[in-house]
C-alpha cells in the first residue's frame, strides 16, 4: 500500500480566510482539508492522515485552545499552529508555554505560516 501523503488540517470559522490559507498552502505543495469549526473536524476528518492542524483560536462553538486540548487528552497530540485576530498576550503565552508550533497574528505573512507548517511536519515526523 502507498503511503498517503501528510494532511494539513486548517480550521477556521471565517469561510474567506479558510479557503486563502488553504490555497496558501496548496500552492506550497501541502494537501490541505478544511474545518469551519472545531465540531467538524472532530466529526470527519481523518485524524490518523493529518500531520498538523493550522487552527483559529477564536472559532464559534468549542475554541481552537478547547479543541486542542480535547485532542491531546483522547492521545492525538498533533503540531498546532494558532492563527488569531485578537491580541491577547496571556493566551498567546499560555499556547506557546504548551508547546504550539507557532502563534500567528491576522493578517499574517504568507513566509511565516509556511515555515511554521514545515515545523510542525518536521516534528510530526520526529514523534
Amino acid at each position: 500500500m502507498e503511503n498517503s501523503p501528510d494532511t494539513v488540517a486548517v480550521i477556521d470559522d471565517d469561510p474567506s480566510l479558510l479557503r486563502s490559507v488553504e490555497r496558501l498552502l496548496n500552492a506550497n505543495g501541502f494537501l490541505t482539508e478544511g474545518y469551519s469549526s472545531a465540531e467538524a473536524f472532530l466529526s470527519q476528518a481523518q485524524t490518523s492522515l493529518v500531520r498538523c492542524i493550522v487552527l483559529d483560536i477564536h472559532l464559534g462553538g468549542m475554541s481552537g485552545i478547547e479543541l486542542w486540548h480535547r485532542l491531546k487528552h483522547i492521545g492525538i497530540p498533533l503540531p498546532v499552529i494558532f492563527i488569531t485576530a485578537v491580541d491577547d498576550e496571556t493566551l498567546e503565552r499560555e499556547a506557546l508555554n504548551a508547546g504550539c508550533i507557532g502563534y500567528l497574528h491576522k493578517p499574517f505573512p504568507a513566509e511565516s505560516l509556511v515555515a511554521a507548517v514545515n515545523r510542525a511536519l518536521q516534528r510530526s515526523t520526529l514523534d
